[in-house]
Order: structure tokens, then sequence, then C-alpha cells
């Protein structure tokens, strides 16, 4: 059994940072493909970065420069460096997982519903 839990969420200022953290169990961890994705209230899920089990990255262009998607396969765990935070980064935060295909990072991002697994989620909160 697959399981993600997320950690780490809270409330900052503008132009702070959080770290993310998601654990995983229930599967070889190193060799799913990984992300973090993101909702706001009624909007559409999201891509915010995702990581591939050789390294490989791609993050949305609204979070390029802030943000650090980085695994750690001997922890089981994927985390998420959030600095320079703004308002519009408030979010629920869900971190994801699924078996890699021959898929490019930027269709990962793309295409949430291509992830299988799936975190509860953890809040961030931005405020001005």
């Amino acid at each position: 059994q697959v399981q993600l839990v997320e950690s780490g969420g809270g409330s900052v200022q503008s132009g702070g940072s959080l770290r993310l953290s998601c654990a995983a169990s229930g599967y070889t961890y190193s060799g799913y493909y990984m992300g973090w994705f993101r909702q706001a209230p009624g909007k559409e899920r999201e891509g915010v970065a995702v990581i591939d089990s050789d390294g490989s990255i791609s993050y949305a262009d609204s979070v390029k420069g802030r943000f650090t998607i980085s695994r750690d396969n001997a922890k089981n765990t994927l985390y998420l460096q959030m600095n320079s935070l703004k308002p519009e980064d408030t979010a629920m935060y869900y971190c994801a997982a699924e078996v890699p295909a021959f898929y490019t990072g930027g269709y990962y991002l793309r295409n949430y519903n291509e992830f299988k697994y799936w975190g509860q989620g953890t809040q961030v909160t931005v405020s001005s």
C-alpha cells in the first residue's frame, strides 16, 4: 500500500520561506516519479515541480528561481524548499507519486491525472 504523508506547511508572511516534506512508504520509492502540486480554492490543481528517479527536474514558470524540489532516496522522502513566498503561492500542497513512463517533466507538470498516488495535502498560507 503506497502511502504519502506531507508535512511542513504553515502560515508565513510574504518573502518568507517554508520547507515541505513528503514521507513515502509501501513501494520502491527510488524508482518512482515524484511531484509537488497545489490547489487554491476555486482553482484547478496545478503542477509546481516534478523530479524523476534519476534526478531530472522540471518547475512551473511561476516558481522557478524560488522553489527547489529534491529527494532523498535513502530516507524515502521528497522535499520542496520554498523561498521568497508570495500571497499567490497560498494553496493546499500535495505530494504525488507514479511509476515513470516515457513522458517529459513538462508533461507531468501539466497532467496531474497521470499521478496515481497522492498524499492528503498540507496547507501553505502566505500573507502580504
